[in-house]
């Protein structure tokens, strides 16, 4: 039986892949594992990949060495924007089957969406050794160079692909840009038109062609290039302020005004943009708004002018993001059987101090709780909860991982550490956490990673 696998990532595509499925045909739930694998496929092709994560989860739990099943499911993830859980995945389907050129090439693209650039060359160049006429592979691993600024190597497997595949508008394109980098502005010009000439509704074509015009002095031809570009895409900053710039270049100053004022409105804080509608107003004789423009030019951003002191950092998930993201959770709290102990009563009074607005108290009947039974993990879980919202948040890590030591298939105890670590600083760990709890069923964590994880 042939299953069809899936992809669709819109950075680095890849094809398809046929994967045949050999298990046993063991029943679970009265249905067999091929029957998940296909359910899977179904899911995917109609970009359920959620449900087609749970699905490929149930056929590795029937059988843990079924190579198509782990890529199948980083596939999903990779969909769910989840890299982090799509990587270990792929790297599972490699140990089982390490002569498949697409598993390599499917974690290269994960490995680049994280920004991982070496290790994504490595994949690449892997994939490359079992297929190499994969003009794919080649641009992938040519777009990953040239984000480590080695165009050179950038250009050659760039080339390389273009020999394989003439009609890759993306290696065009991505072509045209390493050679701007190189400063070879007369072939980027060449590469951005035969993107043009391919797909004339490509508006980052006409900005690429009017920034090589720009250095090729053809002002007229680059406003013409950016007034196209900007047709398609008005709401794009930089090409009002490149176009306001060969504006200045052939003197037509308030024509350069307007475009700089466009570039303001969409974008606040584009101090470039300050600087050439300053330079516009000095050449009309506006010497008091340039000067105002200047200024902001000089002070925006600048970190040579800037005290350090006032300078305060926070990461994408700073206290009022954190705080929001744990409200969200909510806690499913049953009544157990009460021991001896009244462990049980203990935590559920200080459920409802909490509720009530005394978190003090709250976290000593909690604590009691845990001191009482020390297996509690519902109860870790609460005051985890207590401790984050009060700003402990080293506190709440804690507790929530002695609730996952506890009850491992605890999804919520995974998004709040995960998010928590995240805030913290640790990033790649709290991505990883919100990747778990997202495969064991906790949709929320999705947007998260999706938000602030890539």
């Amino acid at each position: 039986m042939k299953n069809y696998t899936f992809m669709n990532l819109r950075l680095l595509s890849i094809p398809f892949l046929i994967a045949i499925l050999f298990l046993p045909l063991f029943s679970f739930g009265q249905r067999s594992a091929a029957e998940y694998f296909e359910e899977g496929n179904t899911k995917a092709r109609a970009s359920d990949f959620a449900g087609a994560l749970q699905a490929y989860s149930v056929v590795i739990s029937i059988n843990a060495d079924h190579a198509p099943s782990f890529f199948n499911r980083g596939l999903a993830k990779a969909n769910l924007k989840d890299h982090r859980g799509a990587i270990l995945d792929y790297d599972r389907a490699i140990e089982i089957n390490p002569k498949e050129a697409l598993y390599y090439q499917s974690r290269g693209v994960s490995k680049s969406m994280q920004e991982d650039y070496r290790a994504a060359i490595q994949d690449y160049t892997r994939g490359i050794e079992l297929n190499p006429d994969d003009s794919k592979s080649y641009y992938n691993r040519g777009v990953s160079y040239a984000k480590l600024d080695n165009h050179r190597s950038a250009m050659a497997d760039l080339d390389k692909a273009l020999v394989l595949d003439p009609s890759d508008v993306a290696a065009y394109y991505a072509r045209g840009n390493c050679k701007q980098h190189l400063h070879e502005y007369a072939g980027s010009l060449s590469d951005f038109s035969k993107v043009i000439e391919m797909s004339p509704k490509r508006a980052g074509a006409y900005a690429g062609r009017g920034s090589a015009k720009i250095e090729l002095n053809d002002f007229q031809g680059a406003a013409a290039d950016f007034t196209r570009a900007i047709e398609l895409s008005p709401n794009e900053a930089a090409y009002y302020d490149k176009r306001g710039f060969a504006k200045n270049k052939i003197e037509d100053y308030k024509g350069a005004i307007s475009d700089y004022d466009k570039t303001l409105q969409l974008e606040p804080e584009n101090y470039q943009a300050y600087y050439g509608r300053g330079f516009s107003k000095n050449k009309l004789n506006d010497q008091k708004g340039a000067i105002l423009d200047l200024t902001k030019a000089i002070e925006l951003k600048n970190t040579y002018v800037a005290d350090p002191k006032k300078i305060q950092y926070a990461g994408p998930i700073n206290k009022t993001i954190l705080d929001e993201l744990r409200n969200q959770v909510k806690e499913h709290v049953k009544i157990d059987d009460l021991t001896t102990e009244r462990a049980e009563a203990y935590f559920i009074r200080g459920i409802s101090k909490s509720k009530s607005g005394d978190s003090r108290g709250a976290l000593l009947d909690i604590s009691t709780a845990v001191e009482l039974n020390p297996t509690y993990a519902d109860a870790y879980f609460s005051r985890g909860l207590i401790k984050s919202s009060i700003g402990d948040q080293m506190g709440a890590v804690l507790d929530f991982s002695s609730s996952i030591k506890l009850k491992t298939n605890f999804p919520e105890a995974f998004y709040l550490r995960g998010i928590i670590k995240h805030s913290l600083g640790e990033v790649n760990e709290g991505c990883l956490d919100l990747s778990k709890s997202g495969e064991l069923g906790y949709m929320p964590s999705y947007k998260v990673i999706s938000t602030y994880c890539n």
